[in-house]
């Protein structure tokens, strides 16, 4: 069975996560800088390693030989000795454990040692029963948070994150769309809305021969279960855990199927309303005019004409949340949203100066590739020290290298001198004044002490803002998905101070983060504050985050004019503070 990129940058992340344990030296980040490189790839490592061998499999930044050959044994078996041997030294569940906000490698081994949790299961029962407070290093306040993140992560399962998933639904979308009974096809539900996170898959396909499309569909090598198989509806179960129902609908009620099962619920029942105010039916399979016991079908081969019938301008599907949306499309007054593609930089660009994978070269030539204008070099800073953050000598040595680069490129590309500088417990910042004023562009963000109170966490990061250096703030609630709550940030006073301090709030494209949330990026438009979408890149593949970061954009009613780095260069500087 084919090998998923997720399923080989797990494995490299567990295998770097068990060294860690072992603390054995340089190996651990190795292995993360790999999988992280891995994980944010567009195409298939499998498919990669098939055309070209070992050999293709290191052109992938952090993949030396000896990681090359582990991907290569596990494409090759399905299993990886070497892994099989460190999780038999440390027999617990990494996936599982790592899930929990807080638990690092060295604590997860220490519980083992110590209380011999291996699983989610071992770790609930011994905090519900007291047993983590009393161990050397984390106390009852610890253990209260292991609790409320055992809670958390119970209440996210079950949902997929939309840039991890997609990959594989664009592969599924691909495949069916090369056979030839398929005459259109789109992926419906929360995936085309653009839901950070996704459930059940909807794909709509129009066909007057089905049985080979259910066909190849039930039998596709991502498939590890059937639940049902028909002729116009097939259901199955993916290798990643998604869930894919497969529809065929008539070409007449295209448009109005597409409309019924992207959603949302909220957003088609209140168009059913204007629908019935209006004297029509509208549902899966077309609007109808209804009158003296008979319905006539009006509009459904489109979406366009669906909403148009109904008087509506279209709405686009990351709006279709029945906030607002359907009253604005009836007046004409729907924002025109940020574009995919409309973005000209990046402003949170990591490199192997700390945790990233690759060098200001390798990051800058595939931002180039990828017709970026200019890119900001914000490494980590030195409190972050697991990640080989820079000091103030390190980041001058870096500064050095920058405007060396900018030389050699000529003005054809543009590498902004900048920093992810740490916002310290009491708001100050992990790098002194004077080296700040030396850069570009200064980002600042929470890495720590995530459990603050909502005022003093508030007045944090309320104070690096007035902080005359900080252009923006990163991923401004420290969230990720699946795994750690927002900080209790009190957002109204944040999106106040980012209007009055004319600092900056990042939308942070990297899938897990989704950061900020769309509700609070339409704060921030309403606000006039102004925005980023970044892919907080580790690695030149994570750069295909950017329309993730987009599409939150438009969740939250971004314009283009919202959106700082859609703007030349020049235009963008001009405006920092």
């Amino acid at each position: 069975m084919p090998i998923s990129n997720q399923k080989i940058a797990q494995v490299l992340y567990e295998i770097g996560e068990y060294l860690d344990m072992q603390k054995v030296s340089f190996k651990p980040r190795a292995y993360e800088k790999a999988a992280q490189a891995v994980e944010g790839l567009a195409g298939s490592v499998e498919e990669i390693y098939r055309e070209g061998g070992i050999k293709a499999l290191k052109d992938i930044p952090g993949v030396g030989e000896s990681i090359a050959e582990k991907i290569e044994e596990l494409i090759k078996t399905g299993k990886v000795k070497y892994y099989e041997g460190l999780k038999k030294k440390t027999p617990v569940n990494l996936g599982e454990l790592r899930g929990i906000e807080g638990l690092g490698p060295k604590s997860i081994q220490k519980l083992y040692e110590e209380l011999g949790i291996r699983s989610l299961a071992d770790l609930e029962r011994a905090a519900q029963r007291g047993k983590i407070a009393g161990l050397s290093g984390f106390g009852k306040k610890t253990e209260a948070n292991i609790l409320k993140g055992i809670e958390f992560l119970k209440g996210s399962s079950g949902r997929a994150i939309l840039g991890f998933a997609m990959p594989q639904i664009n592969s599924i979308e691909e495949q069916l769309k090369k056979l030839k009974e398929v005459e259109k096809l789109t992926v419906a539900g929360s995936a085309r809305r653009k839901k950070e996170t996704i459930g059940d898959i909807d794909i709509l396909v129009v066909s007057t021969k089905p049985e080979p499309i259910m066909d190849y569909f039930t039998s596709m090598a991502q498939v590890v279960r059937v639940y049902a198989k028909g002729r116009t509806k097939s259901s199955v179960r993916t290798r990643m855990g998604l869930d894919v129902d497969l529809r065929i609908v008539p070409k007449e009620s295209y448009g109005a199927a597409l409309n019924y099962f992207t959603g949302s619920k909220d957003h088609n029942v209140a168009l059913r309303q204007v629908a019935i105010k209006k004297g029509y039916k509208l549902n899966e399979y077309g609007l109808f005019k209804v009158g003296r016991g008979k319905e006539k079908m009006v509009a459904g081969a489109t979406e366009e004409e669906v909403y148009a019938a109904l008087g509506l301008d279209y709405i686009e599907p990351e709006l279709r949340e029945h906030t607002g949306e359907i009253e604005l499309a009836a007046k004409h007054a729907l924002p025109k949203l940020i574009g995919y593609g409309e973005i000209l930089g990046d402003l949170q660009v990591q490199t192997d100066w700390t945790d990233g994978s690759a060098s200001i070269e390798k990051m800058v030539e595939e931002a180039r590739r990828r017709k970026l204008q200019y890119i900001a070099i914000t490494d980590h800073t030195k409190r972050l020290a697991m990640t080989g953050g820079l000091d103030e000598k390190r980041i001058l040595k870096q500064m050095a290298e920058i405007d060396h680069l900018n030389k050699k490129l000529g003005g054809s590309f543009k590498i902004l001198k900048g920093t992810e500088c740490d916002i310290l417990k009491d708001g100050t910042l992990d790098l002194p004044d004077e080296v700040l004023a030396k850069l570009d562009f200064v980002g600042a963000s929470v890495h720590s002490f995530f459990h603050l109170p909502r005022a003093e966490q508030t007045e944090r990061v309320k104070r690096a803002m007035r902080n005359p250096h900080v252009d923006m703030i990163f991923h401004p609630t420290g969230r990720i998905l699946k795994r750690r709550e927002a900080c209790d940030l009190d957002l109204d006073e944040v999106v106040k101070a980012a209007k009055a301090t004319k600092t900056l709030l990042e939308i942070d494209a990297y899938p897990d983060r989704s950061d900020l949330k769309d509700e609070y990026i339409r704060k921030a438009v309403e606000a006039g504050v102004k925005l980023a979408v970044d892919s907080d890149a580790h690695a030149p593949s994570h750069y295909e985050f950017i329309d993730y970061g987009v599409a939150q954009a438009r969740r939250g009613w971004a314009k283009r004019k919202d959106i700082v780095n859609s703007w030349p260069v020049e235009k963008m500087l001009a405006m920092l503070k």
